[in-house]
């Protein structure tokens, strides 16, 4: 597959678009506090690296491009928390009142 760039001229308009639209952090805002986004972030990673056929192609630039697959974050969040809960599959983090984010979590069993 031919190598793209995907964060060009035209992500970074639709990525300020999108923080003026949602400029408090996602994770922040669920733990009860109001920091600003400053990263676009996908919820699902779009893997558009390792894309090897024009259908793993496909998938990833619709994952890339879906607003619903967005998210604003603010840079710890994004450069530590969630590349942690990537690699483990578990959301990090806890409510205000002090109960875990992942419904997984074996506090919920």
């Amino acid at each position: 597959m031919p190598k793209l760039k995907p964060y060009g001229s035209k992500w970074q308009r639709s990525r300020l678009e999108y923080l003026r639209a949602n400029p408090l952090c996602a994770m922040c805002l669920e733990a009860g506090r109001y920091e600003p986004a400053v990263v676009v972030d996908h919820i699902k990673p779009h893997k558009m690296h390792e894309a090897k056929t024009p259908e793993d192609m496909a998938v990833a630039q619709h994952l890339f491009w879906d607003r619903k697959n967005w998210q604003g974050l603010c840079n710890p969040h994004h450069n530590s928390t969630k590349q942690r809960m990537e690699k483990s599959g578990k959301v990090i983090g806890c409510t205000e009142d002090g109960l875990p984010l992942d419904a997984n979590s074996h506090w919920f069993k």
